[in-house]
């Protein structure tokens, strides 16, 4: 499905002169991508498919957990049997959403960029990443950035959307559609919004010394008709018991796996969360308004909550 925030966004970037980052990602700052595209948008069976889905995935419990691209916390109910939570988005106004409605407590609000994320190796013992993927030009670099992060034996759970579904798979044979749903290679139909081959991911996976444990097929019932007539509930109850029988074939929009970091289980996760995006280092030292690095002296901003990783401060 074509993100039409997404779109917004990206057409906003250009008419001000942002230059896209590299590897180019979309950027979600400024949409109002809570309500443009989940509330009062008929997507409340995708939201229960999935947290289905999250569910039956998710280790119960743990010391850390990074939902990536989190944006404006809609998964955070998930993770209330963690010690602590860290949202990450490159978009500081969805951080600052999900900051005026979850407050802080345990969770921590983070702006900056996937590929140069300011955490320290082994800093957490579970990483969440639905959505996100097919934003993303650079899938190698984004696992590999997932995985440093990691302690061995960490748990990912990701989502991906999937280029070989039935209706692609469909239109292809009823020449309906050009691009092949069986070759290999990402389909970006829309800037920044990729379709992934199941191989390819799990190749690239495996590359980066993820082991997939379980898959599931998510998103059977996505069809207006249905969710229109049918209720969400009673939709996504019937999309849960197909998860793990279909999820052989992988034939639904949106598939989600488990994966854990190569290395023993009982590694523990690194005691400091945060270190220098631009040195590496893990020497902050915190003040009112800032984080400075001791060994480069930059100084990334707190305000609002939300620690901002994104560029230093003047």
């Amino acid at each position: 499905m074509v993100n039409d925030v997404s779109r917004e966004t990206l057409r906003h970037q250009r008419e001000l002169g942002m230059s896209k980052p590299s590897p180019r990602f979309c950027d979600y700052e400024g949409s109002d991508y809570r309500t443009a595209f989940w509330e009062g948008q008929r997507r409340e069976y995708e939201d229960l498919a999935e947290r289905i889905a999250l569910r039956k995935l998710l280790p119960p419990a743990g010391e850390r957990i990074i939902d990536i691209g989190g944006g404006f916390g809609r998964l955070v109910d998930l993770y209330a049997e963690y010690k602590e939570i860290v949202l990450l988005d490159y978009s500081r106004t969805q951080l600052a959403d999900a900051h005026s409605r979850l407050g802080e407590g345990n969770v921590t609000y983070v702006a900056g960029n996937l590929y140069e994320m300011p955490f320290a190796g082994r800093a957490f013992d579970t990483a969440v990443m639905v959505r996100v993927l097919h934003h993303l030009s650079d899938v190698p670099g984004a696992l590999r950035a997932l995985h440093h992060i990691l302690r061995p034996g960490g748990t990912l759970v990701l989502e991906y959307a999937n280029k070989r579904n039935l209706k692609a798979i469909l239109r292809y044979l009823l020449r309906q559609q050009q691009h092949n749903p069986f070759s290999r290679e990402p389909w970006e139909f829309v800037e920044l919004n990729f379709n992934f081959h199941p191989s390819y991911v799990e190749f690239n996976l495996e590359a980066a010394c993820f082991h997939v444990e379980r898959q599931l097929s998510v998103s059977h019932l996505r069809v207006g008709l249905l969710k229109r007539f049918v209720p969400a509930g009673l939709l996504a109850t019937i999309d849960g018991w197909l998860q793990q029988p279909a999820s052989r074939l992988k034939l639904t929009p949106s598939i989600f796996l488990r994966a854990h970091t190569v290395g023993q289980d009982t590694a523990p996760i690194a005691p400091q969360i945060f270190c220098c995006p631009h040195c590496g280092s893990s020497e902050l030292v915190p003040d009112s308004t800032a984080l400075t690095c001791s060994d480069c002296g930059r100084r990334w901003s707190k305000a609002g909550g939300i620690y901002d990783f994104r560029q230093p401060l003047e």
